[in-house]
């Protein structure tokens, strides 16, 4: 009964007539299992159980709604809800990225289905458009802002000029970053989330273990600002590409050019764009969380269940949209071995050929520059600002060069690296 819990049982029976006409038959709340209760939500009137396994064994309960978060308790629930034929409803995305394949089978094992769009990117939906409304398509690539808090700290450092630190802050008094901001800073909640939407896309198993993930906790309000002169944007992107060497899986911050719509999507807003052979690019925008939005998903969820009750286990939409039979064991490229172009920003003595050192470095490795912004000493300062945009390069090769660059006697300290995706 948290945000979402309380959100769900609100649009439930605000709506419950269109709701109710739309899956063809009523819907009634006959449990709720919660270990508090919320004053967003008046469930004076319910049954109400503290014991939320009791849920799972209600012979009268058909569905059962999961909206603990996390991998333990919340596993243990659908595990022992899928065992007693309940279809489960769902908005874990860390169970389903993490566990997924295991749980999917066991649900298929009972004739149940787990559903779960309100797992990635809030009340947009995304992974019916993924599995159903793009099913004709070959997915070439998807790319996505997938989460609010870094999605906002991103913005305030650009349009304000603020630090990370700083903006970390106000988020987590805004309520959009927890108390331990990890998951959304580091990645590791996108990454959640582009694992699912890549399984659907491109008819593979959920693979967490294998994705790369980097955060934002290094971005400095100067990149913000030399991007913004270079023609791009930040974003902190969750990127999956197959291409003939495999699957690339990647989240990290990413220079886009301002002129893509997704380079435009700020504050806590979520976008996702997604390549398709047939159709072209296509865009998909929307608050990608909060007690409503996400509840829009779950309660449309709960129709596409109820609608599917008549229909053999065979003719229902396939957990990730393949049947699982014919998911592919593609290979995930390593991050070593993907290719995409970088902005370099290293601070360098003021001095004649430093450079021409530099693009040397980056010319032996096989990389070439595409634009430089130098800027001039501060006062008293001998030290300048050197901001490079390079051609597209392995990271191996990168990496390399990087090394390389930071030993030179005119460069101080380290050289940051973002990658630099066209999107096109």
């Amino acid at each position: 009964m948290g945000t979402v819990g309380s959100g769900t049982i609100n649009v439930l029976r605000r709506n419950m007539r269109e709701i109710s006409a739309r899956a063809g038959t009523e819907i009634i709340i006959e449990q709720i299992g919660a270990r508090r209760d919320n004053s967003a939500c008046d469930t004076s009137s319910e049954n109400v159980t503290r014991d939320i396994f009791e849920v799972a064994r209600n012979p009268d309960v058909d569905i059962v709604i999961e909206l603990i978060g996390g991998t333990t308790v919340a596993k243990e629930l659908v595990e022992l809800a899928i065992d007693n034929g309940k279809h489960i409803i769902t908005a874990n995305k860390a169970m389903i990225a993490e566990f997924g394949n295991e749980l999917f089978a066991r649900a298929e094992a009972k004739g149940v289905t787990i559903a779960y769009e309100a797992a990635v990117a809030g009340g947009i939906p995304i992974i019916k458009a993924l599995r159903e409304g793009l099913a004709a398509n070959k997915i070439e690539w998807l790319a996505g802002i997938i989460n609010g808090t870094g999605n906002f700290i991103l913005t305030e450092m650009k349009d304000k000029g603020r630090d990370f630190a700083d903006v970390l802050k106000e988020a987590q008094a805004l309520g959009y970053a927890e108390a331990d901001p990890t998951f959304d800073v580091e990645g590791i909640d996108a990454a959640h989330k582009l694992v699912i939407l890549a399984s659907i896309a491109f008819g593979i198993p959920l693979q967490f273990d294998k994705i790369f993930t980097e955060g934002i906790s290094t971005i400095e309000p100067q990149d913000l600002t030399y991007a913004q002169e270079l023609g791009y944007r930040i974003k902190h992107l969750g990127i999956a590409r197959q291409s003939d060497q495999g699957v690339e899986l990647r989240v990290h911050p990413t220079l886009i050019p301002e002129k893509r719509l997704i380079a435009n999507v700020d504050g806590v807003m979520n976008a996702v764009l997604v390549k398709g052979d047939a159709v072209g690019p296509t865009l998909y925008y929307g608050p990608g969380a909060g007690a409503e939005p996400t509840a829009s998903a779950v309660v449309a969820d709960l129709v596409d269940v109820v609608r599917s009750f008549s229909a053999a286990q065979e003719n229902k939409v396939a957990h990730l949209g393949f049947a699982p039979d014919t998911l592919a064991e593609l290979p995930i490229v390593p991050m070593s071995d993907v290719e995409t172009a970088y902005y370099l920003r290293m601070t360098a003595e003021d001095r004649p050929g430093t450079l021409t050192q530099v693009t040397k470095v980056l010319s032996d490795t096989g990389i070439s520059i595409e634009a430089v912004i130098q800027k001039e000493p501060a006062s008293g300062e001998s030290a300048v600002s050197l901001i490079l945009l390079t051609s597209r390069a392995l990271e191996k090769q990168l990496l390399a060069a990087i090394e390389t660059i930071e030993a030179l006697e005119a460069i101080k300290g380290t050289v940051a690296h973002i990658r630099v995706e066209s999107l096109e």
